[in-house]
């Protein structure tokens, strides 16, 4: 980590691994401010608290806590509009269009790096820096790339896939060498509180994971019952609401089918949700858009990567090819279970992140 006295702003969630980000650095020799995101909107911030998320108000004193202990200056940041605009917004709009989005990286993109780092620019920053479990790396191409984390098991590249070349080129991730036992063994060496607080969990604007609940209070819309249908088209039975459903999932259909169904597919055009058998949820190949390319400027003809097709998702092996400026079609060696659009694929060439895009489908339409 080459410094020279530089700035850094260190995105504090209150959690043990940006805490030791920031000390990390400081000892480094970086000049480090540590910045706490504003997030949670008008209501009560304590409903955002309880399972240890990173933007109540818990999460801003932990973080002011830690700033003290390893004395550096820190300050709270508005980003409540950012975040409404380009996360919750989204959230909402995808599961009303029978998609299964991640919020997680659209605020890496949009919050955490493009409100963050434009902000911390104007302080006359040079870097910011997280806790992620990344190691940013610069290729002999001369293009910025992420490479898997030391311990893949906290492995965190899928969710920052989308990052800019200009981003990269701003950004530290230091516990990217570390695993999570000795982040929080320094944590403890140098007596920080947070040294064991659990990891947060879930999305952290729906504490109580009541997806369902949430876009009923957040938006004017109304979610109609329609029809649970087979793949000959058929009938099966009422469904609650495209809201309350995702591929793959198996349990709280209701069906009396003798056996175990699955949600093979989502059709908001019609209301409708497809049941089948589990091989019907397992698909060879994926159409993705919005494309990001990290360790590469764009795809040339065809190549074989790995492609990981959710976060818990080990990746498999398959080719990627472009079929338009904005289309790219990936071919797995083996069906893959539960491919589903609104989620994030991302390709990888050994442990470096080639790029990624969102999937739009198991076919084309």
């Amino acid at each position: 980590m080459e410094n020279n006295k530089k700035k850094v702003v260190v995105g504090m969630s209150g959690g043990v691994d940006s805490s030791v980000t920031a000390y990390l650095l400081k000892k480094a020799g970086y000049d480090v401010i540590g910045v706490t995101m504003q997030i949670w909107q008008e209501e009560p911030e304590c409903r955002l608290e309880e399972n240890g998320g990173c933007c109540g108000l818990s999460a801003v004193e932990d973080a002011r806590r830690v700033a003290a202990s390893i004395e550096i200056p820190y300050y709270v940041m508005n980003f409540r509009k950012e975040f409404k605009e380009q996360v919750m917004d989204y959230f909402l709009e995808e599961y009303l269009k029978g998609r299964t989005p991640n919020p997680c990286i659209a605020c890496n993109r949009y919050v955490k790096w493009d409100a963050l780092l434009r902000r911390s620019m104007e302080i006359g920053a040079d870097y910011i820096a997280t806790g992620h479990y990344a190691r940013v790396v610069k290729l002999p191409n001369g293009r910025y790339t992420l490479k898997k984390s030391a311990t893949e098991a906290k492995d965190q590249t899928y969710a920052l896939y989308n990052l800019t070349q200009a981003q990269l080129s701003h950004t530290l991730m230091p516990v990217g060498e570390y695993s999570k036992e000795e982040i929080r063994q320094i944590a403890e060496d140098i007596g920080l509180e947070v040294a064991n607080k659990p990891d947060s969990q879930d999305i952290c604007f729906i504490p109580d994971n009541d997806y369902t609940k949430f876009i009923h209070e957040n938006t004017n819309v109304e979610i109609p019952e329609g029809n649970f249908v087979d793949l000959e088209g058929n009938i099966l039975g009422t469904h609650k609401g495209i809201t309350n459903y995702t591929v793959g999932q198996r349990k709280g259909l209701n069906l009396a089918m003798g056996k175990p169904v699955f949600v093979v597919e989502i059709r908001p055009e019609t209301n409708e949700v497809v049941i089948g058998d589990n091989q019907d949820v397992f698909a060879p190949r994926l159409y993705a858009n919005k494309l990001n390319f990290m360790a590469i400027s764009d795809l040339a003809g065809d190549m074989v990567v790995d492609a990981k097709i959710r976060y818990s998702h080990k990746g498999a092996k398959a080719t990627i090819r472009k079929m338009d400026d904005d289309l790219l079609e990936c071919v797995f060696e083996e069906p893959q279970r539960a491919i589903t659009p609104g989620q994030a694929v991302v390709f990888y060439k050994d442990d470096y992140v080639v790029g990624g895009g969102s999937i739009i489908g198991k076919k084309l339409l």
